[in-house]
């Protein structure tokens, strides 16, 4: 017997909290007693590599799973940086907020830059370009980090995202995009990128599974060919190597096949916009417009306090005295029932 505290159904706290896809449950067991080389070398990653390169039209891109997101960073960001150089990220990036200094731990600083909507501008890096002139006695700008979706929600058009890539070719930076949350950025709504784009105009990217439908891992893409050859020694080097990687590799065989990828992340978007569309018809603001599966209703303290005796999720930022930010997250798990149970007591706070 297992214990059971809140019902699953009942968290809107973040969008790993179910296991995964019954499907590769199934394919776990399927494949149990296959022998196959280990590290990566086995024949479900590179099946599943050749379907997100084809999916992305970018063959001589490279994949390499890894275990979960804050080490994708990691690993990215030490292998591409020089110990003199730096990076430019959002205030809300995952990088400069959540991650204990992963990054800062390797040696290289995070400048963070505030912006409204949590996607960065080519404005927005040319001001911490303009602060670090004085070579060689201060860093040296060499990555841009963002994140589609961003942490707050947000996604990149394709003219932010062509622009953006641009303007880091221009200054000689590497772009790099955090894509714990691409599958739910690439299935929204108003959405005009689509992987292709991704692929074309950043150095690396990666396909986050842990957030959509995974057991866990994701799947790091480099576009860039000069960083390829020996990202290898940095994966072993930080122990990121699983032996047996043929575990990832099945679970992206799985998502990337049909397309249950985008399927899972679009039905978490919808089930989001559900609950936007109630909260908005009893008056609510919001602190980011978005249309992925986040969403940050800004609501009274007693509101809040009454929908918390049913339901689990972040109290994201205070707002004043009065009032506060909460973030509503769903998965590719998130099921109707719960979503209209949701909305009901949300229609009861009018």
């Amino acid at each position: 017997n297992y214990p059971e505290t809140v019902p699953i159904s009942h968290l809107f706290k973040n969008d790993y909290s179910e296991g995964c896809h019954p499907s590769i449950l199934e394919a776990l067991m399927r494949t149990n007693f296959s022998q196959q080389n280990g590290y990566g070398l086995d024949d479900y990653c590179a099946e599943a590599e050749k379907l997100i390169l084809q999916k992305a039209n970018a063959p001589h891109s490279k994949v390499h799973f890894v275990s979960g997101g804050t080490q994708a960073n990691l690993l990215v960001i030490s292998a591409i940086l020089r110990p003199h150089e730096s990076v430019v990220s959002a205030t809300t990036g995952h990088i400069f907020t959540n991650e204990a200094g992963a990054i800062e731990a390797t040696g290289h600083k995070v400048h963070g830059v505030e912006t409204p909507d949590g996607k960065l501008k080519p404005e927005d890096i040319q001001k911490v370009l303009d602060v670090h002139t004085n070579v060689p006695h201060q860093l040296k700008q060499k990555l841009v980090y963002i994140s589609n979706s961003t942490e707050i929600g947000t996604i990149y058009t394709k003219k932010e995202l062509e622009y953006l890539s641009n303007f880091c070719k221009e200054k000689n930076l590497y772009l790099f995009m955090d894509g714990a949350r691409l599958g739910h950025a690439l299935t929204a709504e108003s959405n005009d990128v689509t992987l292709e784009d991704v692929a074309k105009f950043t150095d690396v990217f990666y396909l986050g599974g842990t957030k959509n439908g995974a057991l866990l891992g994701e799947a790091i893409i480099i576009n860039r060919q000069s960083l390829q050859e020996e990202f290898g020694f940095h994966i072993k080097q930080k122990g990121a190597m699983l032996a047996k990687g043929r575990l990832l590799g099945i679970q992206f065989q799985e998502l990337m096949k049909d397309d249950l990828y985008w399927d899972l992340a679009k039905h978490a978007n919808q089930q989001a916009m559900k609950i936007k569309q109630t909260f908005k018809e009893i008056g609510c603001e919001f602190l980011a417009e978005t249309d992925t599966n986040q969403i940050f209703p800004i609501l009274e303290n007693s509101q809040i306090e009454k929908l918390s005796e049913q339901f689990d999720f972040y109290v994201w930022k205070k707002i004043d005295a009065q009032k506060s930010a909460i973030r509503i997250i769903t998965s590719w798990a998130t099921e109707t029932e719960v979503v209209e149970r949701f909305c009901q007591e949300i229609l009861r706070l009018k």
